[in-house]
């Protein structure tokens, strides 16, 4: 740690070497009380803001780190809340990250301060400064600001900061202007602001804009904004399920064309955390399928899926790397999940293909496979027509019921 930090150093050292809680807790009572009559001395005029004006820089930043550490502990803390706001106010990054730390973890939207630090909050989202670069456009944004404020706006949450700053957060995610990192970090932070606050927006016009968003080619993105159309549709799917060709085109890509940066390979296989996304995403349309003509040289996504799926079906194996086979593999439980959506609406060719894949895997030694093969054959034997084929591994799940219990 840094020289510069001296004080925070000894502090955390003589809570660690504590010999008993009581000591601890006497320490802590001992430094909250000198941080209280740093921040209002007394006898000097504080700013507006409430924010003692004579504190240095570096003083605020110790007293506020000491506050956070000694939070983190599970103490309560429950007073300089102006330093904090001061230092989010600030222009100097090294004493705005600090606030931005700060204001997630000891203060929640419903305190009133929150009110006054909206106006910043917006600033600092809203602006990404340039700084000299060395690519040839001479400049690139600095989106560390962007991000400070949004991870602090998904922690923070409350109503009415949800309400005055949710447009701006919209605006972020769909500009143009923004950088993979602000996309990614944008669109979880409205994920969490949704689950506060179910109703925000109009999934109807709001749709058109994830549905481009979705023709980004950095897979971090797509993988982030798949997290929030998740859990966006989970809550009212008919507003987004014009988005359906969008998802399987990409899919497609993934599966049949095996685009995919290197650093989103795992394992060789593409960036299965997104396919598992997208899969999910299919799972909450089960009348995708009906209707429409799915034959091999049929056009259309819906041919498209049904290919994108048999692929996984047929190509999926027990591999001897364990990370593959668990990738591989969550993949092609997803997969079959999709296929126990469909219902009756999906090809009976294919419903049987996932049956004896699934025959398959409840058959190998592998405990945890084992368990999703039986678990997943169990619902795809509830739909019409796939009893029987579920009866051919009566005899195997049979034996798995002498297994042990190794729990």
């Amino acid at each position: 740690m840094s020289t510069q930090a001296r004080g925070l150093n000894n502090f955390i050292s003589d809570l660690r070497n504590a010999k008993s809680k009581e000591e601890e807790s006497n320490r802590v009572e001992v430094e909250l009380a000198k941080i209280r009559k740093k921040f209002n001395p007394g006898d000097a005029k504080l700013a507006a803001d409430g924010s003692n004006p004579s504190l240095s820089s570096y003083q605020r930043k110790k007293y506020v780190w000491k506050l956070v550490y000694i939070h983190v502990l599970g103490y309560d803390v429950d007073f300089g809340h102006a330093e904090v706001l001061a230092l989010v106010r600030s222009k100097k990054y090294n004493e705005k990250s600090v606030g931005y730390v700060a204001l997630s973890l000891l203060l929640r939207g419903s305190d009133p301060v929150m009110g006054t630090i909206v106006s910043t909050m917006k600033k600092d989202l809203t602006t990404a400064p340039l700084v000299s670069g060395k690519k040839k456009k001479g400049a690139v944004k600095n989106d560390a600001v962007q991000c400070l404020t949004l991870c602090s706006l998904a922690n923070i949450s409350g109503l009415e900061l949800i309400q005055a700053m949710h447009v701006e957060v919209q605006h972020v995610l769909v500009s143009k202007n923004s950088t993979e990192q602000v996309k990614k970090k944008s669109a979880l932070c409205l994920l969490r602001l949704t689950r506060t606050s179910p109703n925000l927006f109009s999934g109807r016009e709001f749709a058109p804009h994830i549905g481009e968003l979705l023709q980004d080619k950095h897979l971090g993105v797509l993988t982030s904004l798949m997290s929030l159309l998740n859990g966006l549709a989970s809550q009212h799917a008919t507003d987004y399920e014009s988005l359906i060709p969008h998802v399987v085109h990409i899919l497609s890509l993934l599966v049949m064309k095996k685009q995919c940066a290197r650093e989103y390979l795992y394992y060789k296989t593409p960036s299965p955390w997104l396919q598992i996304k997208l899969l999910k995403f299919l799972q909450q349309y089960p009348n995708a399928v009906e209707g429409h003509d799915i034959g091999m040289d049929a056009s259309g996504y819906v041919s498209q899926l049904i290919n994108v799926v048999s692929k996984i079906l047929m190509e999926t194996d027990v591999s001897e790397s364990i990370n593959k086979s668990n990738a591989d593999h969550a993949v092609l439980f997803e997969s079959v999940n999709l296929i126990v959506a469909w219902g009756t609406t999906c090809p009976v060719t294919m419903r049987e293909g996932a049956m004896k894949l699934l025959g398959k895997f409840i058959s190998v030694r592998e405990p945890n496979i084992r368990y999703l093969g039986l678990m997943t054959m169990s619902k795809l034997a509830q739909i019409e027509g796939s009893v029987e084929g579920a009866k051919k591994h009566q005899a195997t799940v049979l034996v798995s019921l002498k297994d042990a219990d190794i729990s």
